[in-house]
């Protein structure tokens, strides 16, 4: 009988034993597991940020009154910036709609002085001095000389190599755009239409910038602006202003 309790208690002891020892190596690899799981969701977060979406919201030929200050009202309700080229003949006694730009931490970029399609580019040291004065314009009203330009119209069929080595020479960087909404060709085109031109087959993109007009004729824009914001909030896009730091974005270039 003694001998069968004895075997029994043995029995008993190495069982507890077995199990000690495979729960230990359970936990060891359930903490190898989490481990590995804490390094995926840190690496995950690094891919995740190096694949930031990114969209720069972008106004041509301001600054006016009404838009312009409707415009800057709707990205301060929303809390995001854009990026506005400004016309420089259209400054004067509208200084205060620039210094609400300005001071409201938007970007500012040259649109030349006049926005004179023939005067602009029937020479290139032509095109360069009315960005020049437009800058200084600019600098005048605010203090400060912004060097990002945009071609009126768009640089295509316009810039060379060596003609942008000219710019660069000059300090100035190119802004074209990948995204529009035809608000420039247009301005009457209806809200909802803005909007969908202003969204379609650009979710895939990991980088926008964006063109859009604040004219005091595009009051359509400023109606469709608040859906436009919302939809690239929704779908992952952070909302950044265009500064020298910004990567040039011009159209394919001629020779």
């Amino acid at each position: 009988m003694k001998d069968k309790l004895k075997y029994i208690l043995f029995i008993f002891l190495s069982t507890f034993f077995i199990i000690s020892i495979f729960e230990v190596n359970i936990s060891s690899v359930n903490a190898s597991i989490n481990k590995l799981t804490n390094e995926q969701i840190v690496e995950n977060e690094k891919l995740t940020k190096h694949k930031k979406k990114i969209i720069y919201l972008t106004f041509d030929d301001g600054p006016s009154y009404k838009v312009t200050n409707k415009v800057l009202d709707i990205l301060k309700e929303n809390e995001v910036q854009a990026t506005f080229f400004l016309i420089g003949n259209q400054i004067k006694d509208k200084e205060d709609v620039v210094k609400r730009i300005y001071e409201e931490g938007n970007g500012i970029g040259l649109h030349t002085y006049t926005h004179n399609f023939n005067k602009i580019y029937s020479d290139e040291d032509k095109f360069i001095q009315e960005m020049i004065i437009c800058r200084r314009a600019i600098n005048e009203t605010i203090g400060v000389s912004p060097n990002i330009i945009r071609f009126p119209g768009g640089s295509y069929k316009h810039l060379s190599k060596s003609y942008l080595k000219k710019l660069h020479n000059n300090k100035f960087k190119v802004y074209d755009w990948n995204a529009e909404n035809s608000d420039g060709l247009n301005p009457q085109i209806e809200p909802y239409n803005l909007y969908t031109r202003a969204i379609k087959g650009n979710n895939e993109k990991q980088s926008i910038v964006l063109l859009l007009h604040c004219t005091d004729m595009n009051k359509n824009t400023c109606k469709a602006l608040p859906k436009i914001i919302k939809y690239y909030k929704s779908n992952g896009y952070e909302f950044k202003i265009i500064t020298e730091e910004t990567a040039e974005l011009y159209f394919p270039i001629k020779e």
